[in-house]
Order: C-alpha cells, then structure tokens, then sequence
C-alpha cells in the first residue's frame, strides 16, 4: 500500500488546526477525513475504516482518550495523539490505552508527516519505496544515486537528495520554497538563495542541459516543481 491508498482521519476541535493538517497530509499524497468532536470521531471511524488517526486529547462530547478506549476495545487501528499537555502522566495514559505514538503541540509539518509515516510502517499500512521512476530519470534514495537514461549513475549529496525526494513525492505540482526549504533544511532553516544554489547543483546532476531545464521547472514568485513526462 502507498500513500495514496492510505486513509488519516484527524480528529481535532480547532478547525483552523485541522485544516493546516489535513493540507500537509493531502500535500504528501494521503486521503484525509475530519472529525471535530469525539462522538463524530467514533462515528467517522466505524464508517470509514481509516489506516490512522491522529486524535486531539481535549476534545468537546468526548475526549481524546475515550475515544481511543472506545476504538481499541474492537480495532488496532493506529493512533497518534495531538495534545498541548506535555505532562509524562499524560503522555503515559495515552500509550497505556493503546495509543502508538504521541505529538506534543506545536509541531511543525515535518515532524507530523515524519511521526505519521513511522507509525503506518510499523502498522505495515504503508510502503515507502526507496526507488522512483519518473521518464527517463531513475532515483535510488537508498544509495543517493540518479540516473538518467542511459547515462551513468550520479552521486547525490544528502541536501540534494532530500530535494529530489520531495520533488519526485510532489511530481506534477509546484512547491513553494517555503514547502521544499521545511522539507529540506528543516529546524536548521535556509534561505531562497541556498535553495537556489542547491536547485542549481542538482540540475547540473540531472538535466542534459542545466541551462533550458526540462526536469525541474522554476516558477517565478512561488517555487518549483518536478515536470511529469509527457
């Protein structure tokens, strides 16, 4: 099973909250579903069977932790609770009564995509292949190494090689360099003058002529994007 298979509900009362979740999600490839309050929560599960639910401990008509008492009396669904608390006594409630992992708010897109992604692959929900194939370019996340075409395998750095990851993830879409610079750099950060140089030196890995780019597009004002072959 991919990504694209795979069904989170998020259960969260902050609807501004849930949104920005259910946008990185969807971003990654995942089909996401809501619920805003406990009692929908065990309704949309019981409905829609999803792979994982990320669930809000403080939530109106029936809170975090029922719910996942609830679910875990009749499912090993994977669970991941949001929560603001901190507290160890909390943390260890939540995996006492079956949670899988926890997140403690606020947590960037990253963390979330990462923790989530760790929870289906332990779940066998999930497969995340280590070698993409887009037309003629052939990528080996495992080795950093691309290929294309016929010509010899070229070695990526690790920068390089989460650049093209997310590239490939999101083929066909535009990624602002807000989006790649988080994915990339993470919580060390960057600036659009070293995304710029690290799109530089990838093209000059992988497009025949790094001067007229036919695999990584540039659009102006927003970011770049991984062109799907024709």
């Amino acid at each position: 099973m991919n990504e694209l298979d795979v069904k989170i509900l998020i259960v969260e009362d902050d609807a501004t909250l849930a949104d920005v979740i259910a946008f990185t999600l969807r971003r990654e490839g995942f089909h996401v579903l809501q619920a805003l309050d406990g009692e929908l929560a065990i309704q949309r599960w019981m409905e829609d069977d999803p792979d994982l639910i990320l669930l809000d401990i403080n939530l109106p008509k029936m809170d975090g932790f029922e719910v996942c008492k609830k679910i875990r009396e009749k499912s090993n669904t994977p669970i991941i609770m949001l929560t603001v608390r901190s507290e160890e006594d909390d943390i260890l409630h939540g995996l006492g009564i079956g949670a899988d992992d926890y997140i403690t708010k606020p947590f960037s897109p990253r963390q979330l995509v990462a923790r989530t992604q760790a929870v289906l692959r332990r779940a066998d929900r999930i497969h995340t292949p280590s070698i993409f194939n887009i037309g003629d370019l052939k990528f080996d996340q495992d080795r950093r190494e691309v290929q294309v075409g016929s010509r010899d395998p070229v070695q990526l750095t690790q920068l390089e090689s989460k650049l093209l990851e997310v590239l490939i993830r999101n083929a066909g879409h535009v990624l602002t360099t807000n989006q790649i610079i988080e994915h990339v750099w993470g919580a060390e950060g960057a600036d659009r003058d070293m995304l710029r140089q690290l799109i530089h030196r990838l093209r000059g890995k992988i497009e025949p002529d790094p001067s007229t780019p036919s695999f990584i597009e540039t659009v102006p004002g927003l970011g770049y994007g991984l062109t799907l072959p024709s």
